[in-house]
């Protein structure tokens, strides 16, 4: 046995049964020992911002880390920017970063590079193994930074340590720590608020979005007349028709101060304070008023499930009663026929989406009223790009039909974003994952174009055109998807997508639709 052995072992006792890939010549001992054990499930992704969008996608849906594997600091460096939506997202994620042997540090080989300082900017946890002996402490220790804080742990193993052999013996499972639990003082703080009389809001994230927990909330919320928030990025929230709604923090600054100007107390689940994404000339930062009192009860390391039914049971609030769900009606309309628009495609996705679909959003300016249209939709999860890092959705749509492969899932994609990790699509293929993919084909880095008037330039010259256009020449959607194996047609008409969309639904396996808006 040798270290990248234990290091799997260590992996698998824990229930990590997934390892998101794409190694180098460092890390082809732990290739091998990931070989030895079929247990693993290993998918390979062409880039890695392929591999750390779609780590996070398996852990939101699977609510357990998967592994990455990287090549040395280049590599990690290649998936940083997923790592920091992964990070905002709370998700936990072991990531596992080659390094050279140790003794060959001292060359300063071409790949050479100071891997701690590349992770520790995206990590909750970096550690670095110290040899062979020493690997199967340090991933349990990887593993339990990743479940019990959580988030992402990142772990360097140097290719001596992989290599090196260890004495054989059981592995045993990681103990991790229990959740903690909000003061006293927080809970009581929290109770005076809703009982003071002003306009309060509990202000979600996190396992606090989850169906359960929303039909808690749901239940304080029609006791006392609070009013329920989620915050404007949410690693996962279960949505749709017998569940609590909940309304986001719009993203539009605007928006967000008048959705949130009458609020007198404003109370945080696992939950931050509402800002401004950016800094625009004459407008605020933080979103709520100033006089507006902040009660931290709950953060992100805590229960949050338990800490709404201890917040419920302090209120008097009855755990039998009946929790405002959204109540079956007579279903959604959505055009038929006609110009296709991003309404109409969102529309329509509201409508037709099956039972327990999974919603990858990252159409950004396109699909930003989706949100508020599929509350009313079939019962469905709705996961989004949660750090701003622009270039997850086709990749986190893989994470999510790895980790449940019996459900449909619908990935929403602005076309720009898309381009980041279009390789995504060519793991979709190889592993028939069971995915439709929209590309709202605006051919525009439409959001630059809003962001370019919030500072008030309005007329477009050339060199602004050519830096947020993306139309000389245009994007041929279907001849990429088809080129990595996946079967793709254009929409131009609302008939053309109903067409192509229910057919994608009727049929496993990946499928692109290039909506041209």
């Amino acid at each position: 046995m040798n270290g990248a052995d234990r290091l799997c072992d260590v992996l698998l006792t824990n229930d990590v049964e997934v390892c998101f890939a794409n190694p180098g010549t460092s890390e082809m001992h732990f290739v091998a020992a990931l070989d030895r054990k079929p247990q693993m499930r290993c998918v390979l992704g062409l880039f890695e911002g392929v591999v750390t969008a779609a780590a996070d996608g398996y852990a939101r849906m699977a609510e357990k880390p998967a592994a990455t594997l990287l090549h040395l600091g280049p590599g990690l460096a290649n998936g940083l920017a997923n790592l920091h939506n992964a990070k905002r997202a709370r998700t936990p994620m072991i990531n596992i970063v080659g390094d050279h042997a140790s003794y060959h540090l001292q060359h300063d080989a071409p790949l050479t590079s100071d891997i701690e300082s590349l992770a520790r900017p995206m990590s909750h946890w970096v550690g670095r193994v110290e040899g062979p002996e020493d690997v199967g402490r340090a991933t349990a220790e990887a593993y339990k930074a990743a479940m019990s804080l959580p988030g992402i742990a990142t772990l360097i193993l140097p290719a001596d340590a992989a290599w090196g052999e260890v004495a054989s013996s059981a592995v045993e499972q990681t103990k991790v720590p229990t959740p903690t639990t909000a003061p006293e003082e927080a809970l009581g703080a929290a109770v005076a608020a809703i009982r003071s009389g002003g306009r309060t809001a509990l202000l979600l994230t996190g396992r606090a979005l989850r169906a359960d927990a929303l039909e808690i909330a749901g239940r304080i919320a029609d006791a006392t007349g609070v009013r329920l928030l989620a915050q404007m990025s949410n690693g996962r929230i279960e949505r749709g028709i017998g569940r609590v709604p909940v309304t986001k923090v719009p993203y539009p600054v605007d928006e967000a101060v008048a959705a949130l100007r009458d609020i007198d107390n404003l109370i945080l689940i696992g939950a931050k304070v509402p800002v401004a994404f950016f800094a625009y000339p004459g407008k605020p930062g933080r979103l709520i008023r100033d006089d507006c009192e902040v009660i931290e009860f709950a953060r992100p390391g805590d229960d949050l499930r338990n800490e709404l039914a201890r917040l419920a049971e302090e209120l008097g609030v009855r755990p039998d009663a009946p929790a405002p769900v959204v109540q079956y009606g007579t279903g959604l309309d959505y055009p038929r026929s006609g110009q296709l628009t991003a309404d109409a495609i969102t529309l329509a996705v509201a409508a037709l989406m099956p039972e327990k679909a999974i919603i990858c959003d990252e159409a950004v300016t396109s699909g930003r009223r989706f949100f508020n249209l599929s509350q009313r939709s079939a019962p469905h999860d709705y996961i989004q790009l949660t750090g701003g890092a622009i270039g997850i959705g086709i990749p986190l749509a893989i994470g999510a039909a790895v980790a449940c492969p019996d459900r449909k899932v619908i990935g929403l994609q602005a076309d720009g974003s898309g381009m980041y990790t279009v390789q995504g699509l060519w793991t979709q293929a190889r592993e028939n994952l069971d995915i439709v993919t929209i590309i709202f084909a605006n051919r525009s880095y439409a959001i630059l174009q809003g962001e370019m008037r919030n500072v008030g330039v309005n007329n477009f010259g050339h060199n602004a055109r050519r830096m947020l256009n993306i139309d000389d020449p245009a994007l041929d959607w279907v001849s990429m998807a088809n080129g990595m194996g996946v079967e793709a047609g254009r929409a131009e008409t609302i008939e053309d997508f109903l067409n192509l969309f229910r057919g994608a639904l009727a049929r496993r396996g990946p499928f692109l639709i290039e909506a041209v808006i």
